[in-house]
């Protein structure tokens, strides 16, 4: 095992290229993948004993996001082939068998996001068209359908729809979620900044520990690095790293103060027992906002900025999911779906996620127990843990070691994946 030392590869080539347009658009797009559902609970989760433990939030998930992806987008170009996806990565570094186990979790840590955002547009909508309409609830199964063909039928249309639709969604996000932040501003409680209201030291590390799953989860933009590492390759060649890990820090840093100061907000504009009320009601803190809130314009705008968030951040996920189960059937069965051709193939794809999201939706589980006991373990583990994995056992990847930074993004995929512990004992 390597020393930490300061000579540790952790820092990209210095002849990174000026950050161009197209940078700037791949960062938004890892904006968009991120900015979803977990973002629009992460402020129930977080604010739930108050502002104090999100000082400590704050610090760690800027770090914990960074390292974290460019980690994965590193992995991702590790490999001799120049256009080999995630999936043939893993198999590459690792055999057959691994290769199959791993594509497997990477599958498992995006497809319960799939299902989460089916139902979170759907407790969305519904929501905005009782409570801000008053209109009669449309029937859910109807409501759900609707919804999920929606979401589904942009990606059908073409990959080049979907980029297009998520960088139109990805502007007006930003400065919506910017705009509804200050909104607040006028309706914070500095009452919660009191020094009186800090939790005692047990209390505070045990709420930022069971926080950091829905970190991850909700700064997660993992099923878009694969994407976006092989553009770099095609692109750059040799400097694919370096464009990579710089796409990705601005990505981060974007992530960082439009969505600390998003929840920051929202947990100074609400109290901890309504934070509880829509945790119960399993709504996005959005909509439970325009619920409480008598403001014609949060009202409106509340539903929209959850409707844009859900909408961008699925494409991302579901381009993820799609690709990770492909793998596995290729993997698993290969003459399988040699036979049935590639049509055939991707139709049935297609139809198992419109009906499972659609079921999911149909039934309502809870959102953040979906988020917290599915979706964050597999998160860890493929973006946390496999990347540190390679380094040290993947040769190509061997530059990387001895770094800090290994060590602490280990150190948060063990603790988010032992967070969920607490709910099996």
């Amino acid at each position: 095992m390597s020393s930490i030392n300061a000579t540790a590869v952790d820092v990209a080539p210095k002849e990174t290229a000026k950050f161009t347009k197209e940078d700037l658009t791949w960062s938004l797009s890892m904006f968009g993948t991120a900015v979803g559902a977990g973002v629009l609970f992460l402020p129930i989760r977080a604010g739930l004993e108050g502002f104090w433990p999100l000082i400590l939030i704050a610090a760690l998930v800027g770090p914990m996001t960074y390292f974290s992806h460019r980690a994965l987008a590193r992995f991702v170009l590790s490999s001799k082939s120049k256009d080999a996806d995630i999936t043939d990565v893993v198999e590459e570094h690792f055999g057959k068998t691994a290769g199959l186990l791993i594509t497997f979790f990477y599958f498992f840590a995006i497809y319960p996001i799939v299902l989460i955002y089916g139902n979170a547009i759907t407790n969305t909508i519904d929501s905005f068209i009782v409570n801000q309409l008053a209109m009669p609830a449309v029937p859910r199964w109807l409501l759900s359908g609707v919804l999920v063909a929606m979401m589904m039928g942009v990606m059908i249309l073409g990959r080049r729809l979907m980029l297009v639709a998520t960088e139109l969604l990805v502007y007006p996000l930003v400065i919506i979620l910017f705009g509804m932040s200050v909104y607040l501003i006028p309706s914070w409680s500095f009452e919660a900044m009191s020094f009186s209201n800090i939790p005692e030291t047990g209390t505070l590390l045990t709420v930022v520990y069971l926080t950091i799953p829905m970190l991850i989860f909700s700064f997660n933009h993992s099923p878009a690095v694969s994407s976006m590492a092989l553009a770099q390759r095609e692109a750059h060649g040799d400097n694919a790293v370096a464009k990579s890990d710089i796409i990705l820090k601005r990505a981060s840093v974007m992530l960082l103060g439009f969505v600390m100061f998003f929840v920051f907000s929202c947990v100074l504009a609400l109290t901890p027992e309504q934070l509880m009320e829509a945790k119960q009601q399993n709504l996005p803190v959005l909509s439970y906002l325009a619920n409480v809130f008598d403001s014609p314009l949060i009202s409106f705008m509340g539903p929209l900025v959850a409707f844009l968030a859900i909408f961008s951040s699925f494409f991302g996920h579901y381009l993820g999911a799609k690709e990770g189960l492909a793998g596995i059937a290729k993997k698993a069965s290969p003459k399988t779906v040699e036979s049935l051709g590639e049509k055939k193939f991707n139709t049935l794809l297609v139809a198992f996620f419109f009906f499972s999201v659609w079921g999911v939706a149909i039934i309502n589980p809870s959102v953040l127990g979906m988020i917290e006991g599915l979706g964050a373990p597999f998160i860890a583990a493929i973006l946390f843990l496999m990347p540190m994995y390679a380094i040290k056992k993947v040769p190509s990847m061997k530059k990387y070691d001895g770094a800090l930074s290994n060590i602490f993004i280990a150190v948060m995929g063990i603790i988010a994946i032992s967070a969920i512990v607490k709910d099996l004992i």
